[in-house]
Formats: structure tokens, C-alpha cells, sequence
């Protein structure tokens, strides 16, 4: 590896330290988020996180899983390919032509300038790995991951739980071909790697002059909104007159969208009046379900009422909220 690419290691950091070195630059998961191509992260929550303002400490049972069965689907990854790879506990920065952007490698090729990034994709997700497909975000990363290493090629191993097992290959070498044990090879230009590194230069120096990402419709934005700007201050008001645009394209917005809902209500009510009494039919076009269910439901007031005695304040669960309403003038 080139004398100024810088390894931090971390073999012994904890996770606090871990996540604090990770913060100091962009990762390969980021910039998936970044380019807009991740449904679970958005530009604005990765800002809010890589400046301190949101704690990026998620670790989720997929998270788990994939952690725990890396090392399974590299051995798998080195069967099919006949490869041998060999674990890098450090984080990579390129000093010298993207500071901004780390690599976070699952496992290095021996003998050869190319590494492996180990996914594992629900049962659910399988139709995502057809046709030589993968998604773009798993794609985003892997090309993070040339632009710090500069390396040539970089594969993506894929355990799909309880299906298969798919192979895809990412190289900067023009007409390479691609193996027989791979789903499809994507050859990845000097141009796209140059392009990445700008995107991701262009969106460091946002974190660094602490100017956020316009934001976008994604439920990741708006949990991230909550978490940075918190609970409201009292009665205070603020001038919207800067951003009656907004408003009035928000309000128009929702008047198409209401008028929307109730023509979607009138075509499913004429549905149920044509099933009657049936609990499903079917078409070429779909499926459809209406059957009848029974639920329970705890009536607290009228146990309180007849219970007057008990204090039940030990079994509420107390939360606070901050909802949006526009009301029009």
C-alpha cells in the first residue's frame, strides 16, 4: 500500500473511539447516503452526524448479523474465486488525493491490489440481485473504497439468507474480463472515481463551515431534523415571510393530495361493493383482501371508573411529541 495512505488501527480501539475516528471523514456507507442513493440514510442525517450534532451509534440486529457472518461469507468468497484475503483492522485515508473520504475494508486480497466487501441481504430483498444487479449504495461503496486505496479492483460477496450467494466485480482496468465465478463485472473510470472524490469534497466543506445539505423528503431527514433542532422554545414565533414559496407550494400540495386520497377512497369503496360479502378475489391485474377481523382493545376510562381506588400512574408511559400543523389564514 502507498507510503501516504494512511492506516489508523484498530485492533484495540473501543467503539467510542471507533465511531469518533469514523467521524472525521467520510466513509464508504456515507457517501451511499451522500450521492442519494441510500432509502435509509439521507445527505442531511450524515451531516448532522459528522458534525457532531446527531450520535451515529445505531447498531441494529442487521447490523449484528452482518458483523457475524463476515468472516463466514469471506471463507465463501475465497471457495468460489479460489482467492485467498486477509483481514485489515486499521481505517485507510489518502492523505494526499482525498483526505476527506476512509475506507473501512472488510478484507484484503492476497497478493493482488484489490479488496473484498463482505453484505448480507434478507430472504426479502432477493430481487435485487438479479440480473448481475446489485444496489447502487453497495456500488457507491465499493468505489469509495478504490478512490482511498487505489487499487484496481474491488469485489462485493452478498450472502442472500437462506437463497444464495453472489459475487460482483468492480475494476478500473478497461476490458477486463469478468470471472466465471462473478454475477457481472462494472468497470469504474478515472472519471467516475474523480467525480466521486469531488462530490464528497464538495460535502466535507459543508461539514467543515457547518452549512447543512438542503433537506429532502426522506423519513431519515426528518428524524435527524427532530434530533438537532429538539424540542420547541416556549411560545416563541418566528417571520415566515421569507419562505411563503414554501408554504404555498406545501399548501397546494396537500389540497392535491387530499383530493387524491378521496378519489382513491371512491374507487376502493366501489371495489368492496362489487366483492359484497367475499373475503378475496383476484384478477390478472391483483389480489385483493377483505376480510373480517377481531380485535381487543384495553378500555382504560371505564376501567378507571369503575376503579377509582387504584393509582395507576406507575404503568403510563410518558412521551413528548412535536407536531406539524399549517392552518390557513
Amino acid at each position: 500500500m502507498k507510503s501516504y495512505i494512511e492506516q489508523i488501527s484498530t485492533a484495540k480501539m473501543s467503539r467510542a473511539d471507533w465511531l469518533e475516528e469514523r467521524r472525521k471523514s467520510l466513509g464508504g456507507s456515507d457517501m451511499g447516503a451522500v450521492l442519494g442513493l441510500n432509502h435509509w440514510r439521507s445527505p442531511y442525517a450524515v451531516w448532522a452526524e459528522k458534525t457532531g450534532k446527531l450520535t451515529d451509534d445505531r447498531d441494529t440486529e442487521a447490523m449484528r448479523i452482518g458483523r457475524d457472518l463476515e468472516d463466514y461469507v469471506a471463507k465463501r468468497f475465497s471457495e468460489a474465486s479460489g482467492k485467498r484475503v486477509r483481514r485489515l483492522n486499521a481505517i485507510l485515508r489518502n492523505n494526499r488525493k482525498c483526505p476527506w473520504l476512509h475506507a473501512n475494508v472488510d478484507r484484503l486480497i492476497v497478493g493482488e491490489e484489490s479488496g473484498l466487501e463482505c453484505k448480507t441481504a434478507s430472504a426479502l430483498n432477493a430481487s435485487k440481485f438479479t440480473g448481475g444487479e446489485f444496489p447502487a449504495t453497495y456500488y457507491a461503496q465499493c468505489v469509495t473504497y478504490l478512490a482511498v486505496t487505489e487499487y484496481g479492483r474491488w469485489y462485493l460477496a452478498v450472502l442472500v439468507m437462506g437463497r444464495e450467494f453472489k459475487i460482483y466485480q468492480m475494476t478500473r482496468i478497461k476490458d477486463d474480463p469478468c470471472p466465471d465465478w462473478c454475477e457481472s463485472s462494472v468497470y469504474v473510470s478515472d472519471e467516475e472515481i474523480d467525480a466521486l472524490i469531488t462530490a464528497a469534497a464538495e460535502f466535507w466543506d459543508r461539514v467543515e463551515h457547518n452549512e447543512p445539505p438542503a433537506v429532502d423528503g426522506t423519513s431519515a431527514t426528518s428524524e435527524a431534523l427532530a434530533s438537532v433542532i429538539g424540542p420547541s422554545n416556549g411560545d416563541k414565533h418566528v417571520d415566515l415571510t421569507g419562505i411563503q414559496s414554501t408554504i404555498r407550494a406545501y399548501l397546494k400540495l396537500r389540497d392535491e393530495a387530499e383530493e387524491r386520497k378521496e378519489l382513491l377512497t371512491r374507487y376502493e369503496n366501489e371495489i368492496k361493493q362489487y366483492m359484497g360479502e367475499a373475503a378475496g378475489g383476484s384478477c390478472e391485474l391483483a389480489k385483493i383482501s377483505w376480510k373480517t377481523q377481531s380485535s381487543k382493545r384495553f378500555d382504560l376510562k371505564r376501567f378507571q371508573k369503575e376503579h377509582p381506588e387504584l393509582d395507576l400512574t406507575g404503568y403510563y408511559n410518558y412521551s413528548t411529541s412535536r407536531p406539524f400543523k399549517v392552518t390557513v389564514n
